[in-house]
């Protein structure tokens, strides 16, 4: 199986070309780390600069700027492969989102500076949005950047970042005017290894994706140069914010393809082998009629996201269509590997069995980038105008 379905109209040879290539690199290079990601909670940087190498990341960005100079299928084809090995500890998805924060609104200087170290894996990124008291409400965060001469100086606390052990490259989202609302948002990028008052909170343990470093991060008087200023002029955050989110939410609309896939393949190996009452699981009625149910939501889904993809590459993909494939993806992901793991029976609660792994990786689906209730009001005012 693969991401775009043979009628998926923005899939052209160069990205079945890609996709190839993809499957293989997993195949050889991820999969036999996951499990030792697993234990030591972060991905191996060696794994960053061999993706930068095999050319996974930045498949979107222009050549100028070290990139493949292609449109998102590519990006969407190497977060899709990913899924579709059963791992979600590598943080690439968060990467891209910052490689098109940089790619969208950055200067030429900042994009000649950033992008190709994140293409090439040299500087893995984060976007630090959430913090203690504020979640999917923006305009409530408290991180404040203040100007001081030539300089921001940066005060507060992120929480949930994703690659937050590892990130050399943090977009943060600040107030750079408290009494503004959503007008007074703006994105800074820190550099982390270049400041003074950085820190990093201890690897959050969490249900799932426990192989990816996910963290708080606390600045102190953080002084970065006003040159890390994302976009031409202060307050445009919420907006960029907003711009950028559609990408954000098919992302895992596409995580959630792949999982689906991975998940139905390893449950069709499984009833296949294991017998019960003298005959294989897979014979028993009710076996069937849940892997034909699992198999017709994976395709509804995957056609619906290949419309999404080929929106995202003209530029027309809207917020409530990404909200859609978001939430409909992760319900979809949710349900699947509840019935994958029921499929397998006592062992599919042991963790030796990719599915146990897979369905507590699912859970965030649906709270992370906006949770799914969040993605219901959205799609309810496009409809109320």
């Amino acid at each position: 199986m693969t991401l775009y379905s043979p009628s998926a109209n923005w899939a052209a040879d160069e990205h079945h070309l890609f996709s190839d290539s993809a499957q293989k690199f997993y195949k050889q290079e991820m999969v036999p780390q996951i499990e030792s990601w697993h234990e030591k909670g972060i991905v191996d940087r060696k794994f960053w600069l061999k993706a930068g190498e095999a050319g996974m990341m930045g498949g979107s960005v222009a050549e100028e700027y070290g990139g493949s100079g292609g449109d998102m299928g590519f990006d969407s084809i190497a977060l899709y492969e990913q899924a579709r090995t059963g791992d979600f500890s590598w943080g690439y998805g968060i990467q891209s989102i910052v490689i098109h924060y940089v790619t969208a609104y950055g200067s030429h200087e900042q994009k000649i500076k950033w992008l190709p170290k994140l293409i090439s894996g040299e500087k893995i990124g984060a976007l630090a949005m959430t913090e203690p008291g504020a979640g999917s409400d923006v305009q409530s965060i408290t991180t404040s950047a203040a100007k001081n001469g030539n300089q921001y100086t940066i005060n507060g606390s992120k929480i949930f970042i994703t690659n937050g052990q590892s990130a050399d490259l943090v977009i943060v989202t600040s107030k750079t005017d408290k009494n503004a609302g959503a007008k007074g948002v703006s994105l800074i990028m820190v550099e982390t290894s270049e400041v003074d008052g950085f820190r990093r909170g201890k690897n959050l343990k969490k249900l799932g994706l426990k192989g990816n470093d996910t963290s708080e991060l606390f600045f102190e008087n953080v002084k970065v140069p006003l040159t890390n200023l994302i976009g031409n002029e202060e307050g445009q955050g919420f907006y960029q914010l907003m711009k950028q989110l559609p990408w954000e939410r098919l992302c895992i609309g596409i995580t959630a393809l792949g999982a689906i896939d991975y998940a139905l393949d390893e449950t069709i190996k499984y009833v296949k082998q294991r017998h019960a009452f003298g005959k294989r699981i897979m014979d028993f009625q009710n076996t069937r009629f849940k892997l034909a149910e699992v198999k017709t939501k994976a395709e509804v889904l995957r056609s619906f996201i290949n419309d999404c993809v080929s929106r995202l590459t003209k530029n027309e993909l809207d917020a409530a269509t990404a909200s859609m494939a978001k939430w409909w993806g992760s319900q979809i992901q949710n349900e699947v590997m509840d019935e994958c793991l029921q499929l397998h029976g006592g062992y599919g609660f042991m963790l030796e069995y990719p599915i146990a792994r897979m369905y507590a990786d699912a859970r965030v689906q649906s709270i992370y980038g906006g949770t799914n209730e969040i993605m219901k009001e959205l799609i309810a005012r496009s409809i109320d105008k």
